[in-house]
């Protein structure tokens, strides 16, 4: 069995998919959410979810959360006698839903779709795939978290206008613009922060209350790790009272004495304005890479737990100018998407008509030199060749040069990100190719990228005029076969025409061709022009501007050829 697993900075919960529809698993406690929190008991035993949660005040050197926030990376936590790696973290908590599942259903699951924020770079999902290989589970596939939200929200509604996801959750912030259109599910742009998020706004309320919680400075002779989980347990509190008055006490109480505060909904909005401001970026790249206007979304969704506060819906509302929609539950959409892909795949038959389409959430490409001015070249230059946004399956190439006389081999450095210097990128690969010593500039590359949804990239270099070719593949998981590598790669291969080859366009070329020599004045005039404006959408290579251009040719030819016939 396939489950929909949303694994959360602050809380996780599973889904899977039955009768019909998306059902949340219970806890072994009854819950339905799952705290991302782990805890080594004095005897060595692991506590995980609320039991874990609960020990934390108590026993803050061997309970850990929000351990999201450093998967991907080489940050341990120690616990009890030994240290910790986020990814082994996140297994224990993949591990115990894999456990809830299993006694719900009386079913052994075998398989996971695992959601991750938008904004995951190729080390951050890597590591997702490991955790969940470690709880036990073949990672089926990572699913982005807005998406999720989105084939939650969109097989419900079948809108035909694109709305707005918006997921604020404990850690991370991710925007996505979906379309649902005849079944299709389709993204049309994410972006996102992986550092902001309801554990950013429970610093800034701590911030604001701890000066006025202790004017005699007895806190400071607290143990500084205790105080800490202190503080944080008394935002946590005070942040979600926010959620429904419009002030909170913030207190602690230690040693038998009560400290506490009041911060009022005002003053956390000040003090947060930062943060607010935040939202913003993320927002307005994710509409300009969709070039959407705010105007042409139907609905503003709202997922995450944090997007419960007041000060974060006030801030929306003034964004969009208009109320969000909050009929979703924030803190479920995830886990429920994430059930929904599970039944998907699992090709069960009342998904047969939803179909799914993803982006690529970070811009791929190599490194390049330019000219630095002064007659010499500046390298480490980032080259993007499918940029951010891009619907994928996709399959583009650009083409490079050799700039030393007798140059015998050509180096493409692979990178993931966003940085114009590919030191502030993610590097993924190298590829090394040998080339015939010629002139400066008169040995050139063809460098295609093809990148599908599971996380595979190949990346495939020919010398032109020579035999010589060169082949790299990028697997963003572990455990495929050679044979489930082969059967992707065959699948990306059938994407790998230029799209001026493709039947359709070829087509309308042809006719456009015909047309061109068949009519004189305006008319020809009229064809060349609409010929131009598609050539120049091919040479775009994205699918979507092609087939706009297309229509707008098609119809051009339409009303010519029309108006010869009357």
């Amino acid at each position: 069995m396939i489950i929909g697993i949303d694994l959360g900075t602050t809380n996780s919960a599973a889904a899977i998919w039955r009768d019909g529809g998306p059902v949340l698993v219970p806890n072994s406690i009854g819950d339905l959410l799952t705290p991302s929190a782990v805890s080594i008991g004095d005897k060595g035993e692991v506590f995980v979810g609320m039991a874990a949660r609960e020990r934390q005040p108590t026993h803050p050197r061997h309970t850990v959360t929000a351990f999201k926030r450093y998967i991907g990376t080489q940050q341990t936590v120690a616990l009890g006698k030994r240290s910790f790696d986020a990814e082994e973290l996140s297994a224990l908590v993949l591990k115990s839903l894999k456990a809830d599942a299993e006694a719900f259903t009386g079913e052994e699951v075998t398989g996971a779709v695992i959601t991750v924020p938008a904004y995951f770079n190729d080390r951050q999902r890597k590591a997702t795939r490991r955790a969940g290989q470690l709880a036990g589970l073949k990672v089926e596939r990572l699913i982005n978290e807005p998406t999720a939200a989105a084939l939650a929200f969109g097989i419900q509604t079948r809108e035909q206008e694109p709305f707005l996801v918006f997921d604020l959750g404990g850690g991370t912030f991710d925007v996505s613009i979906v379309e649902v259109f005849e079944g299709v599910v389709e993204v049309r742009a994410s972006a996102g922060d992986n550092r902001l998020g309801g554990e950013d706004f429970n610093a800034r309320l701590i911030d604001i209350a701890r000066p006025k919680l202790d004017p005699g400075k007895e806190l400071e002779k607290v143990d500084p790790v205790v105080l800490v989980e202190l503080l944080r347990a008394a935002a946590e509190r005070a942040r979600r009272k926010l959620s429904e008055a419009d002030e909170a006490d913030f207190t602690i109480v230690w040693d038998g004495r009560e400290y506490s505060t009041t911060v009022s909904s005002l003053a956390f909005e000040d003090g947060c304005a930062q943060l607010l401001q935040r939202l913003r970026d993320p927002v307005l790249r994710s509409l300009r890479d969709s070039n959407i206007r705010v105007e042409a979304l139907s609905e503003i969704v709202l997922v995450g737990g944090a997007t419960r506060m007041p000060i974060v819906r006030r801030a929306i509302t003034r964004m969009f100018g208009r109320f969000p929609n909050a009929t979703v539950h924030p803190d479920h959409a995830v886990a429920l998407g994430a059930a929904v892909q599970a039944g998907l795949l699992a090709r069960d038959s009342a998904l047969e008509e939803v179909r799914l389409t993803d982006v690529c959430p970070f811009t791929l490409g190599v490194d390049m030199a330019e000219p630095d001015g002064r007659g010499g070249y500046r390298s480490g230059i980032f080259s993007p060749i499918i940029d951010r946004n891009t619907a994928i399956p996709t399959s583009r190439v650009n083409y490079y040069t050799t700039l030393s006389d007798n140059q015998r081999e050509l180096r493409f450095g692979i990178y993931q990100g966003e940085a114009r210097e590919v030191a502030g990128n993610v590097k993924l690969g190298e590829l090394k190719v040998p080339i015939p010593p010629k002139p400066a500039g008169h040995v050139s590359a063809e460098c295609r990228f093809s990148y599908d949804s599971s996380g595979l990239l190949e990346v495939d270099v020919t010398i032109p005029g020579t035999e010589i070719t060169r082949n790299l593949v990028i697997v963003d998981e572990s455990d495929f076969t050679a044979a489930q590598i082969e059967e992707r790669r065959a699948a990306l291969a059938k994407l790998k025409l230029h799209p001026r080859d493709e039947a359709e366009n070829a087509a309308v070329l042809a006719r456009a061709a015909r047309c061109y020599e068949g009519f004189t004045g305006m008319q020809r005039d009229m064809i060349g022009q609409a010929i131009g404006a598609f050539e120049g959408a091919l040479s775009t290579q994205d699918p979507r501007v092609i087939r706009e251009a297309r229509v707008a040719l098609v119809a051009t030819l339409d009303q010519i050829e029309g108006e010869r016939f009357l």
